[in-house]
Formats: structure tokens, sequence, C-alpha cells
């Protein structure tokens, strides 16, 4: 089940941003899956966001990645869908996912590049917000 992309919402970018991430390696691990979960159920900008659609954006996004341009689809639905005041927070919620196992592959280190580049995110905003990402991560 696939979602209707005429009904793709500014949440619905952020989660498929982060599903992105997880899957840009081939490998969603639970990590990851927890990751997107919490930041759902927890952060003020999900507070109206239905989490049944969760499925279908992932869904939405993994059949996106299949397709030949389907990478070149998906930022241009995040894109009109996201208020540009959000890309600095889409791009932290990427972060967040992708520093959730403690690893950062390299397919999930050039989808992060992806990202900063689609979203013309500064280097120096990059920095500060992969550091964060970093240090709320880390384990003993």
């Amino acid at each position: 089940m696939t979602l209707d992309l005429s009904s793709f919402s500014a949440c619905d970018a952020l989660v498929s941003l982060m599903v992105a991430v997880s899957a840009s390696d081939s490998n969603i691990r639970t990590s990851e899956l927890i990751a997107i979960e919490r930041t759902v159920n927890h952060m003020p900008v999900f507070a109206e966001y239905d989490v049944g659609r969760i499925r279908a954006i992932s869904q939405t996004v993994m059949s996106l990645f299949s397709e030949e341009d389907g990478l070149d689809a998906l930022f241009g639905l995040i894109r009109d869908a996201l208020p540009e005041r959000l890309f600095g927070t889409a791009y932290a919620l990427a972060c967040d996912v992708a520093a959730a196992d403690g690893k950062l592959p390299n397919d999930e280190a050039e989808m992060l590049r992806e990202i900063r580049y689609e979203l013309n995110i500064n280097r120096l905003e990059a920095a500060a917000i992969e550091l964060s990402a970093q240090l709320r991560h880390r384990t003993l």
C-alpha cells in the first residue's frame, strides 16, 4: 500500500527523509526504526500527525528507491511539501536516524550528503547538526 502522493504533507516529508536514511544502506535496523517512531511520537512538529501513515510513507520511499529517477522524485516531493524553514529540522531528524545505531555506513553518509545538497544546508549548520546527533546517541 503506497500513499496517494497528492496528500503528501510536511510531516510525511520529514518521515520520508528519516526512512530514506535508514533504508539507504539496504539494512533497516531496529534501532533506526525505534528512532523514527520515538521522533514521531515525541516531537512537537508531529503533534497532529497520523502515525498510521508511517507504513505507507515507508512503502512509498522503498518504491521510489526501486525506480530509476526515484530519488530525484522523492526530493521533489519533499521540497514541495516541506516549508523551507523546516529544512534544517529535516536534516537534524535524518542525522538522528543515521546516528541511532552508532554506525554510519558509506551509503548513509552519502544519503546525508545528498540531503544537505538537496535542502541547501550550509556546511557550518550541517556540522553542528551532525555533531549534536552524534553526541545524543553516544553510549557508555
